[in-house]
């Protein structure tokens, strides 16, 4: 491809809008086209290497047994409404309605469709296991679209699908798509990491993520360097400090003027944070909820939503629904409460003689203790795992960094055969609900990770797998016919021999060529100038190397298939 020709145009500074940096170079380098808020056209150059990170996915579902597929993006909605995720997935998903007023969905993934297709399809435990994968279309109405191609709300994903007779079945299914993950991250030129997380929407009972660690991404991810423990924070355990036993003294009500922080509790009282009970109020698909936790953690909300039981709506409640329920907000307390649920963090039952809210404004309890003043509704893991906080498995302190999710899978069991009646004989013909995974993998936005980790101050520095072309050549001086002839006879020798080269062929001065060569980060740089063609050499660069070299044009195509293999 000759640049002049080439749809899309470079861009000399920084678009004010951009937040990442793959999201800053791509517009740039004239990859992608904001159409809307998290919603992109992809230019010729990031279509190319788009295509060829599908080729990879392909090349690695192909090898553990997988048969693509091509679902309907659009879809009835009953089918949601029956599984229940119409509910749970809540304002994410678009809906619309057809010209006979009939309710539809721009599906966000596809188990419901899958599901149903195969229980038409599956006579028996002979037609299992069975992998089925697409890369399709997906809609979710994002609340906040960010960093390109990062969190979009139109986007392409590759989606698979594995069904199992057995539990073992499901094991090995899922192990055999981790490894095709790794081979799938690995050629893409990305260094990641499997973390275990929590399913959310799709359900089922065992999760991971897949994450690039990077400071500019929006996942907390809790990590323990000597056992090697890795989770999101939505997910992550660890120890949470216990307390000396002590016998249980009365209930004693204590003036607190002006206090309404657990901080400025802890200093009133001269108490540690962890002698108190922290009360935080939330709205739950509309009902009031109240948690309780101990007043040195945090609340994970992901781990209530799930103590909730999945709702669609969680929030922190507004000041008028806390007074509206008779609430004192800086003072509350579970003792004495009635008609409003409570879910309490396991830590309440770590220690004793807490204090607590009075329920009225200036005033708290001391040595409160469950279950004698109150009891909960729930009690459950409901607490943030932070930075400092004993490892799960080894005790040793946690850290917290920054990633980018790339991969998702799951293990979703019979969830959505049940729903369906997907159903199976066995080989004693009786009936099995068939056994499910799922597998997630966002192209774009495993595209933009390649980018956000592979780049430097002046561009990008693509992985050769996954770059639009193999080689950028220059031509400086292209007025002058002797450059002009002897580029040209190198872009067809590189081209005849298989080479995928993107010809800067403009009438630009040198700055400008090296500029967009650095900025578009292709593996290979070629350079043919008037000093060069009195030296009989053409220049050649590494893209991720800081100096060049020259050799002579007989060499020329060799070099470039040799750095290209490595």
């Amino acid at each position: 491809m000759r640049v002049s020709r080439l749809f899309g145009k470079t861009l000399r500074d920084d678009p004010s809008e951009a937040e990442l940096a793959s999201h800053r170079l791509m517009l740039r380098a004239g990859m992608i086209y904001q159409v809307s808020s998290g919603i992109y056209s992809y230019m010729p150059l990031a279509w190319r290497s788009l295509r060829k990170v599908e080729q990879i996915i392909r090349e690695e579902m192909n090898a553990v047994g997988g048969q693509e597929v091509r679902m309907p993006a659009m879809q009835p909605q009953d089918i949601w409404d029956d599984s229940g995720r119409a509910d749970i997935m809540g304002p994410l998903l678009f809906r619309l309605n057809d010209r006979r007023e009939r309710p539809m969905v721009l599906a966000p993934t596809h188990e419901e469709l899958l599901t149903n297709m195969v229980k038409a399809n599956v006579n028996s435990y002979r037609d299992l296991p069975l992998i089925v994968y697409q890369i399709q279309t997906k809609f979710r109405d994002e609340p906040r679209p960010r960093g390109g191609l990062i969190r979009v709300r139109e986007f392409d994903m590759k989606d698979a699908y594995s069904f199992d007779a057995t539990e073992e079945g499901l094991d090995n299914s899922y192990q055999a798509m981790i490894q095709a993950y790794n081979n799938i991250f690995r050629r893409c030129g990305l260094d990641v990491v499997m973390v275990e997380a929590d399913s959310g929407a799709i359900g089922g009972k065992d999760s991971n993520e897949f994450i690039m660690l990077a400071d500019a991404g929006e996942d907390t991810i809790i990590i323990c360097p000597k056992s090697h423990y890795y989770a999101n924070a939505e997910k992550a355990l660890f120890r949470k400090p216990g307390q000396a036993p002590e016998e249980l003294l009365d209930l004693e009500e204590v003036h607190t003027p002006g206090i309404k922080t657990i901080q400025a509790l802890a200093e009133f009282l001269s108490v540690p944070t962890s002698k108190t009970l922290k009360a935080v109020f939330y709205s739950a698909d509309g009902e009031i909820v109240f948690a309780v936790i101990r007043g040195d953690l945090e609340v994970n909300e992901v781990k209530l939503n799930n103590a909730l039981g999945g709702v669609a709506d969680l929030r922190l409640a507004t000041p008028d629904e806390v007074k509206a329920k008779g609430l004192v907000a800086g003072s509350a307390s579970p003792i004495g409460l009635e008609g409003i649920r409570i879910i309490a963090d396991d830590s309440i039952n770590m220690g004793s003689n807490f204090v607590v809210g009075a329920n009225r404004p200036d005033y708290h309890l001391r040595n409160s203790n469950h279950p004698r003043d109150f009891k909960a509704d729930v009690i459950a893991d409901i607490a943030l795992a932070e930075d400092g906080f004993g490892c799960p498995e080894c005790g040793e302190p946690l850290t917290t960094r920054r990633g980018i999710e790339v991969g998702h899978v799951f293990k979703l069991g019979t969830r959505y055969s049940d729903l369906a009646g997907a159903n199976f004989p066995d080989q004693n013909d009786v009936q099995q609900p068939i056994i499910m995974g799922c597998y997630g993998i966002g192209v774009g936005r495993l595209f933009a990770a390649a980018v956000e980790q592979n780049h430097d101050d002046k561009g990008m520095i693509l992985p050769t797998p996954i770059a639009p072309y193999d080689v950028s050549l220059i031509g400086l001086n292209i007025e002058n016919p002797e450059i002009a002839e002897a580029a040209e006879a190198l872009y067809d020798q590189l081209q005849q021999a298989g080479v995928e080269v993107l010809y800067d062929d403009r009438s630009e001065s040198p700055g400008v060529k090296f500029n967009d060569a650095d900025l578009l980060g292709l593996p290979v740089r070629l350079v043919v100038s008037p000093r060069n063609l009195k030296q009989n050499v053409i220049e050649m660069k590494r893209r991720s190397e800081a100096e060049a070299f020259t050799l002579s044009p007989n060499e020329v195509v060799a070099r470039v298939k040799e750095m290209l293999a490595q």
